[in-house]
C-alpha cells in the first residue's frame, strides 16, 4: 500500500505540527494525539482496502488494426463491492504501441460498471498481445491506495495500412479514381476479351461494328472490349536491409506492402489471380489466388512481414519463384536498386524473362532529392549535393541497363509507388503484352 496525496498532505501536516511541538513544548500532547488519530485513520483505510473486491477489468480492442493508424478500444471495469470506489487505471499495452487518454481515473458506483475510453495507434505490424491492466484502488478515506494488477490477455493483428485499398474502392466506384493518380481508360479494338455490344458513339472504329446485330436492330451496333481477365500476377517482395530506410513515420517496406496490397486489390478487381513472394531473410510463398476474397488472403499471409538486415538476394529468388510459377505471369519486383546490383540483378533478369513478363519498381529515397536542391554555403553542403547527383546518375545507368533488356522500370519515390504500380499494371492489361 502507498500513501495518496491526501494521504501524503496528512503526513505532511503532522509533520509541521511536530515541528511546531519542537518550538513550543506546550503543543507535544497535540502532536501526539494527532498522530495517533492519523496512525487510526490509516489503519481503518488499509483495512478497508484489503475487504475490496478487484474490479472485473474487460478490454474492448479491435482484433485487427492498421499500422500508424488511430483506432478506439475501451476498458470496461465492474465495481463489486458494495462502497463506491475510486480507480486509477494502467493498461500495459506493447512496447510498439501508443495509448491515448491513459492512465484514467473513474469512480465507480457501488455494484456498477463504467466504460474509460482509450485510443490505441501500433507503430508496427504483426502479431501483438495486451497482457495485463494496473489499477489502483483508493481507500475509503482516500488516505491509502493499493496496486493491483489483473490479467486480461488480448491479442491483435496489426495489418498493413489499407487506406490507399479503401480509397481506390470508393473512388473507383464512383469513377473518380484520377484523384489517386490512377488514370483508367478502356480500349475498344481487337486483341481484347469481348465485354458486351453497345449502340455505336463517334469515334467508334469502323472495325468494332458488329454489322449482324447492325442488321438485325437496324441501327449500328459496336462490339466493347475489355482487357483480359484470368491472368496472373506475381509480386516478388524484397525483405532485406535496403529496404529498412524510413521517409517519415512507415518503412520503406511498409510503404511497398501498402502499394503491393493495392495493386493485388486491383488485378483482383480485374480478374486476375494474385499471388506474392518475399525474399530476402523473409521467405513466404502465397501462390496466386483469385476472387474478391482473395485480397484477405494476401493480407493475412503477409501481415506480419518484417525487413531484415539480410542483403537482396535476387537471383536466389527468381529461380525459387521460376522453380514455383510455371504459367506466365506478370512479374512485379519491388525493391531498391544500386548500381552494384547490375551483375546479379541481370542473371536474375535472364531468369525470369524465359517465361514471364517482368516490372521493376525502385523505391527512391526522399533524402537524395532534398539534397540536390538544398542551398549550397559551405562546401559541405556542396559535397553532399555532388554526391547525390553522383549517386542519382549511377541509379539512372542501372535502371537504363534493365530497360536495354526490355524490362519495364520504375523509379519513384516511396509514397508515388501506389499508383505507379497500379498504372504501370493496367498499362500492360491495356497493351495486351501479358
Amino acid at each position: 500500500m502507498i500513501p495518496t496525496p491526501r494521504g501524503l498532505w496528512a503526513l505532511a501536516g503532522w509533520l509541521l505540527l511536530g515541528v511546531l511541538a519542537a518550538l513550543w513544548p506546550a503543543a507535544g500532547p497535540v502532536w501526539g494525539g494527532v498522530g495517533l488519530a492519523l496512525s487510526v485513520l490509516l489503519l481503518l483505510d488499509g483495512i478497508s482496502l484489503r475487504r475490496t473486491p478487484t474490479p472485473g477489468v474487460e478490454r474492448r480492442v479491435p482484433a485487427s488494426l492498421a499500422v500508424g493508424r488511430w483506432s478506439p478500444a475501451a476498458l470496461r471495469l465492474s465495481n463489486r463491492a458494495s462502497r463506491p470506489v475510486r480507480v486509477k487505471a494502467y493498461d500495459l499495452h506493447p512496447d510498439t504501441f501508443d495509448v491515448d487518454s491513459f492512465p484514467a481515473t473513474c469512480r465507480l458506483a457501488a455494484e456498477s460498471w463504467a466504460d474509460l475510453p482509450l485510443r490505441v495507434r501500433p507503430r508496427s505490424r504483426g502479431r501483438f498481445a495486451f497482457s495485463a491492466v494496473e489499477l489502483r484502488l483508493a481507500g475509503r478515506l482516500g488516505l491509502l491506495a493499493e496496486q493491483r494488477t489483473v490479467a486480461v490477455d488480448t491479442e491483435v493483428k496489426v495489418y498493413p495500412d489499407f487506406r490507399e485499398i479503401a480509397r481506390y474502392a470508393l473512388l473507383a466506384g464512383e469513377d473518380r479514381t484520377a484523384q489517386m493518380g490512377i488514370h483508367l481508360q478502356r480500349r475498344r479494338g481487337e486483341g481484347q476479351e469481348f465485354h458486351q455490344l453497345r449502340e455505336y458513339r463517334q469515334g467508334d472504329p469502323s472495325r468494332s461494328i458488329d454489322w449482324k446485330a447492325t442488321a438485325r436492330r437496324r441501327q449500328i451496333i459496336s462490339r466493347e472490349y475489355r482487357e483480359e481477365r484470368d491472368q496472373q500476377v506475381v509480386i516478388l517482395l524484397d525483405c532485406g536491409r535496403r529496404m529498412r530506410a524510413h521517409d517519415g513515420t512507415l518503412s520503406h517496406f511498409d510503404q511497398a506492402l501498402n502499394a503491393a496490397l493495392l495493386l493485388s486489390y486491383v488485378a483482383l478487381q480485374q480478374g486476375d489471380a494474385v499471388g506474392i513472394q518475399a525474399f530476402s531473410g523473409q521467405q513466404r510463398w502465397l501462390p496466386p489466388v483469385k476472387g474478391r476474397g482473395g485480397i484477405n488472403r494476401l493480407l493475412n499471409g503477409v501481415f506480419d512481414l518484417q525487413p531484415t538486415t539480410a542483403p537482396a538476394d535476387f537471383l536466389s529468388a527468381a529461380t525459387a519463384l521460376a522453380a514455383r510459377q510455371r504459367r506466365r505471369a506478370l512479374v512485379v519486383l519491388i525493391t531498391n536498386i544500386r548500381d552494384d546490383d547490375s551483375v546479379e540483378l541481370a542473371k536474375a533478369v535472364q531468369v525470369l524473362r524465359r517465361r514471364h513478363l517482368l516490372v521493376v519498381a525502385s523505391l527512391r529515397e526522399a533524402a537524395l532529392r532534398d539534397a540536390t536542391l538544398a542551398p549550397i554555403s559551405l562546401l559541405p553542403d556542396a559535397l553532399r549535393a555532388a554526391a547525390a547527383v553522383r549517386y542519382l546518375e549511377q541509379r539512372t545507368a542501372a535502371h537504363n541497363t534493365l530497360r536495354a533488356s526490355r524490362v519495364a522500370t520504375l523509379d519513384v519515390e516511396p509514397p508515388e509507388l501506389p499508383a505507379a504500380l497500379v498504372n504501370q499494371y493496367l498499362q500492360i492489361k491495356r497493351s495486351g503484352a501479358l
